[in-house]
Order: C-alpha cells, then structure tokens, then sequence
C-alpha cells in the first residue's frame, strides 16, 4: 500500500483555505521585510571620530542581518585613511569589503588616530590589514560605478557622512566598462535613498556645516542634480545625541585594544561625549521604519553662495530632514551605544 493511499478523503474548509492564505500572505511579508538593506558608506573619516562609530554601527547591524556593507568609500585625503577602514572591516572579520579613495586635490587636516593603522604591538600590527596606502585602493567613484552595476534597479541606500566629492563626481562621470550608462542614470536606476549627514535645518540657528563647507563646489554641483530622494540629518540632530562617554569606558573592554575606543580617545577622551552625526545617518539608512526619528515634509534643499542650506518645502520634493523628539533622542542613543559597541562577530 502507498502511504498517500491511507490518507482520508479530506477537503478543506473556507476557514481553512483563509487561515492558510493568511498564514501564507504574512510569511511571504516577513521574508521581503528581512532582506537585508544594500549600502554604500562615503565618508571623510579621519577629521572626526563619529565615522568611525557609525562605521560599526553598519557592521553591527550587518551581523544581525539587517544590512550588507557592499564598499567604503573615502573624501578624507590622507595615505592613512583607507588603511585604517581595513583595519577596522578586518577587525569585524570582513576584509574583503571594497574600499574607494579619492584622487580629486581635497584639502586635509592632520588626523588624531589614523595613525593607529600602522601601530604595533611588538613586531605584529595592532590592527590587521591589507591596504598599505589609500592610493592604493581603487579611484572611488571607479569602485562606486562598478559596485552599482553589479546591484538590482532602485536596491542601493548611499549613506553619505563626509564630502559631497565622491557622489559629485560619481554623477559627472561617463560611460565605461562597468556600464554603459552616465553616472547621472547610472544613480538613477540603481539608487533608492541618499542618507546623507551634512546641512543645517534648525530653526533656532543658522549653522554653516563642515561637510557642505569642504568642498563647497561639490556641494553646489551635487545637491540641485541629485537623481534621487535624500534624507538629511542636519547639525542639530547629532547634537541633540551625544555618545554616553561612559560606554567608551566600559563597553568596548571585551578586548584588549579596540579601534573605535582608541580612536574616540585619541581624538578628545572622555568625560567628552562627541555628538552622534554621522551614526545618525547610518541608523536611519538601515532602520527608517523603526520610529527612531521623525520626518519633515516633503521640500528642496539647496546649498547657497556661503554653503548654508535651505529648506524650502514643496509636495512630491525629493529631499526630506530628520527631526527628534525627548522620546526619540533617548531611543536612538540606547540603539547607537548597543550597536557600536556590538561585540565583533556577534
């Protein structure tokens, strides 16, 4: 006997059929709200320490499956810039992540704690890596056109935390071998969201921010020719967050040495707490739905002659900017100190 031909002649009810089909329509829900957020992290770390912990906020959230770091890229022209992002992929055991370094003449200001990829502990590099000088990794926007060919129409959030240079450039650049396309389709057709820390929208003050400020021109080029919807986390919200100083003391000394600690001290130890700018964008990129932060209307931003941004609001606008409440600011500093200090591999 077959051992389909013991089973009873059994059909099943409507309220079956709806409960399946209910059972069926939120698995299917769940499965698409699991995939992993695709992102591009472009960063001038270096000048500030914030980069560096929203740079392991991402491999924080990449671990618990939330977020595919698919490369680095860099505004930041120091020789010692893309050694140390190694350092850091390598030391959350992803050295294979692709790693972009500018070729544009930026200007640089010594760095407190790149210094810390050529540290030694004895003969052994305190921090592992295989990049031995930025000018080695690939011309970013290069890195930045063959990473975004390789990824599906509208998958890519670029979450921009230093220079607009890198994603001007990107947009002005022609055809080759990575695709046929401009780079201003090229962003159209691969890109969703820009998460991008720079700009200024509190009413209460009238901020010139660092990153539109650098590279002015970058900014004025980039901001009006944008392909598509960005969401601004201005000065005021990075501010309204600062980094418990006390989880740089405690939370880190799973390990010895850890680089976001050490730099964090070398660049202004505590009782300094720094403000979460950066973190703020890497948070939202990967979790916009989790109510950590508010939305303004929809609106135009535009960088004017002195690099002060301004938003003018306008239905269906392509450009939106973070706001947060008492509530909120403590939800996102207990999300930023538990990711920043996940420990690495967990």
């Amino acid at each position: 006997m077959k051992h389909c031909d013991s089973l009873p002649n059994w059909i099943p009810t409507p309220r079956f059929v709806c409960w399946l089909v209910a059972i069926c329509t939120l698995l299917t829900a769940l499965s698409g709200a699991a995939a992993p957020a695709r992102i591009i992290f472009d960063t001038d770390i270096g000048n500030d320490v914030d980069d560096v912990l929203a740079l392991c906020v991402l491999h924080a959230l990449q671990t618990r499956g939330e977020c595919e770091l698919l490369a680095v890229t860099i505004t930041k022209p120091d020789e010692l810039a893309g050694p140390f992002v190694d350092a850091i992929n390598t030391f959350y055991g992803r050295p294979g992540i692709p790693i972009g370094y500018t070729h544009l003449k930026l200007h640089n200001d010594p760095s407190k704690f790149l210094l810390l990829a050529e540290t030694k502990d004895g003969a052994n590099l305190r921090y592992p890596h295989q990049l031995k000088r930025s000018s080695d990794a690939p011309e970013a926007t290069a890195l930045l056109r063959k990473v975004l060919s390789e990824q599906p129409d509208h998958s890519v959030t670029l979450v921009q935390v230093g220079y607009f240079s890198n994603l001007a450039a990107l947009l002005e650049t022609a055809g080759d071998g990575s695709s046929p396309l401009a780079g201003h389709e090229l962003v159209r057709q691969k890109v969703k969201l820009l998460s991008v820390m720079a700009g200024g929208f509190s009413p209460k003050r009238h901020d010139l921010e660092y990153n539109v400020t650098q590279d002015l021109a970058a900014s004025k080029r980039m901001v009006p020719n944008w392909p598509t919807p960005i969401v601004w986390s201005g000065f005021e919200i990075g501010i309204s967050v600062p980094y418990p100083a006390v989880s740089i003391e405690r939370d880190f000394s799973y390990v010895p040495h850890h680089p976001a600690a050490e730099a964090y001290c070398l660049y202004e130890p505590p009782p300094h707490e720094r403000p979460t700018w950066d973190l703020t964008s890497a948070l939202y990129a990967v979790r916009p739905d989790r109510g950590y932060f508010g939305l303004s209307e929809p609106g135009k931003v535009t960088v004017e002659e002195n690099g002060f941004t301004r938003f003018t609001p306008a239905p269906g606008g392509r450009d939106r900017f973070l706001t947060l409440n008492e509530v909120q600011i403590a939800r996102v500093k207990e999300a930023l100190v538990e990711l920043a200090s996940q420990p690495a591999g967990r």
